[in-house]
């Protein structure tokens, strides 16, 4: 299994491809579609720069996860599953924050609040089968009620549950953000 990174430095998110290099096969975990506050305009250059890797090394990439919703950047899972055809993944605790968000955003009565905008929605203990990848999911709230941590082999990907050393952990006061919560699940 291979791991390559990629910093966004707008957001100071990190963004993956993990792929097995025998047969090609891989992931792209949160993903970042560039946003410019000073103008409303999003652009893909951090999405651009992960598919430059992707085509370079000739992968396939069946599934673009994302770990949570994220407040700091946009998903750029829209860019991988027209590019792809990649089918998009996210916890199924989703639809806890699409409620919060539908009310505090005033998205009205019929903004569905169950999941259905993602293709695959993971729950505490799922596994998702990625050719030679086994992607298990761990359920880890309290950034977002929605959080989980994927483990591929011995390596996890926590989103913002926990970030580097000199940075701690994620804020938790976002709608239904608990440190309670966060400290247990780490």
């Amino acid at each position: 299994m291979k791991i390559q990174h990629f910093f966004d430095p707008h957001t100071w998110t990190l963004s993956y491809v993990v792929h097995d290099e025998a047969t090609k096969i891989g992931v792209v975990i949160d993903s970042v579609m560039d946003f410019d506050p000073k103008s409303g305009r999003i652009s893909y250059t951090s999405c651009e720069a992960v598919a430059r890797y992707i085509e370079t090394n000739g992968l396939k990439i069946p599934y673009v996860l994302d770990t949570h919703a994220h407040a700091d950047h946009l998903s750029g899972m829209g860019y991988f599953k027209d590019r792809y055809g990649a089918r998009t993944v996210i916890g199924c605790e989703i639809a806890v924050v699409q409620k919060q968000f539908r009310d505090l955003y005033n998205l009205g009565p019929h903004f569905p609040v169950d999941g259905r905008q993602f293709d695959v929605l993971l729950a505490e203990g799922d596994y998702l089968d990625v050719g030679p990848l086994a992607i298990q999911t761990l359920h880890t709230p309290g950034h977002t009620p929605a959080c989980v941590t994927y483990r591929i082999g011995d390596a996890l990907f926590v989103g913002d549950v926990i970030f580097m050393p000199d940075y701690g952990t994620a804020r938790c006061d976002f709608p239904g953000g608990s440190v309670e919560t966060l400290y247990d699940s780490i």
